[in-house]
């Protein structure tokens, strides 16, 4: 199968339990009900016990048959289990199971996933790694505590997946369309996307730098703020924009509805 990283897998796994562990090592950093600053709504305590669900129902899903159908984990599943010190040790045990069972097989060993293009668990360990670097900078936020940074090559990794997973494809699993046709440039890294958005779709495509082409609106910055800008976790000013507001407003908000 096809991969669709550079980045190893097990790179991935490592990448996946460091920012975990910090993630739990937060938790008692501020009450829970402590808001998240970038998932209105939601608090410090949900945003651990979704990510201790979330572990704990990949470990299940990569034990069913290959051919077997799955979607992407949301909400919670089970009660929040009170005091920060069992909130912490239900992370870390989800953790925990779920590593042990991406550890135990290949990044090309075949096994079910929401994403025709990857059906491995190389796919697993690259989707958990950024749903765990995402939810530890929710924390982070929501205990007032600073943001920390991830490698470049892992954010310029976070960028084409949340682009080409959740703007391309999730958002034709949802059927949601455009009401106009756009399309954005995003820079980062020294890589670049172009992300199409109208009637018929959506759709990217990861292009040359040095030819990109025509665009109605181009994001561009530091790996880190666009990674964390695309999936709504930091404010306009931390990154750059040039051309058409209002290609970019239509941009962001498919992206948010995709990755929420």
């Amino acid at each position: 199968m096809r991969r669709v990283t550079a980045i190893d897998y097990e790179r991935f796994l490592d990448v996946m339990c460091i920012d975990g562990e910090r993630l739990a090592s937060c938790v008692d950093s501020a009450p829970g009900d402590s808001p998240v600053p970038g998932c209105p709504g939601l608090t410090l305590a949900e945003t651990v016990q979704h990510l201790g669900d979330v572990y704990r129902s990949t470990a299940d899903q990569t034990r069913l048959p290959n051919n077997r159908e799955v979607t992407p984990s949301s909400g919670i599943r089970s009660s929040i289990p009170g005091d920060s010190a069992r909130l912490a040790a239900y992370l870390r045990a989800g953790l925990a199971e779920v590593s042990g069972e991406l550890s135990a097989h290949r990044p090309e060993e075949r096994c079910a996933t929401w994403w025709p293009a990857d059906a491995s668990f190389g796919f697993w360990a690259r989707r958990l790694t950024h749903e765990t670097i995402v939810h530890r900078v929710d924390v982070q936020a929501a205990a007032g505590l600073r943001r920390d940074h991830v490698d470049t090559d892992i954010a310029v990794d976070g960028v084409d997946e949340v682009l080409t997973l959740w703007f391309d494809h999730q958002l034709g699993e949802l059927a949601i369309t455009a009401s106009r046709a756009a399309t954005v440039a995003v820079r980062t890294g020294g890589r670049a996307w172009v992300a199409y958005a109208g009637p018929t779709g959506t759709r990217v495509r990861a292009v040359d730098p040095n030819a990109v082409g025509p665009v109605d609106a181009t994001v561009s910055g530091d790996p880190f703020s666009v990674y964390l800008w695309l999936w709504g976790r930091l404010p306009d000013w931390t990154v750059r924009f040039e051309g058409d507001a209002d290609a970019i407003a239509q941009f962001w908000v498919l992206l948010s509805v995709a990755t929420r």
